[in-house]
């Protein structure tokens, strides 16, 4: 009869492993779904908004039209930086969800550790900026709010993931 028991609960506790895998890692995909999102808004934005970036309308109260008539240069290498941006979002978007989807679903650490690291990295470079000083104003939810919205998804995704992988070690 114990004999039993301990069958049942093994199989009860890899069904949740695998539950908590399967979902950590789709968390984590659509995290990356969403940061191509918003690397694409941040995209489109930067050639059809009226301002400068998502949330952020002036800079000290100069818009983009008034920054172009004093020197279309600087507004040029403005809108490069934010496609330079951009890019980088959207690239490490489908790195994540890639590997989320492919990698951390199956139970390959290495894929979690470097989706892991690729996402930290970005947010850890880019988001202290935005609290350094107050250069500019931007609407905290239209421009952070996203971003952080999928961060969250993406950490709840990832814990869940690495609670999956403790008793799931696959090697490929």
């Amino acid at each position: 009869m114990s004999m039993e028991r301990t069958t049942v609960d093994r199989h009860e506790t890899a069904l949740e492993v695998d539950r908590s895998l399967r979902f950590g890692s789709l968390l984590m995909a659509l995290a990356g779904i969403a940061f191509v999102g918003y690397g694409a808004a941040f995209l489109a934005l930067a050639f059809v908004g009226s301002g400068f970036e998502l949330g952020v309308a002036t800079l000290n109260g100069i818009t983009s039209a008034e920054l172009n008539a004093i020197d279309p240069a600087i507004m040029y290498y403005i809108t490069h930086l934010h496609v330079a941006t951009a890019a980088f979002i959207i690239s490490t978007g489908i790195a994540v969800t890639a590997l989320a989807w492919y990698g951390v679903r199956r139970g390959l650490r290495w894929a979690w550790a470097t989706a892991v690291a690729a996402a930290v990295v970005g947010l850890a470079l880019a988001l202290p900026m935005h609290y350094t000083a107050d250069a500019f104003a931007h609407d905290w939810v239209t421009h952070l709010g996203p971003i952080y919205l999928a961060t969250i998804v993406f950490v709840v995704g990832a814990a869940l993931a690495f609670k999956g992988l403790g008793s799931t070690v696959r090697r490929e």
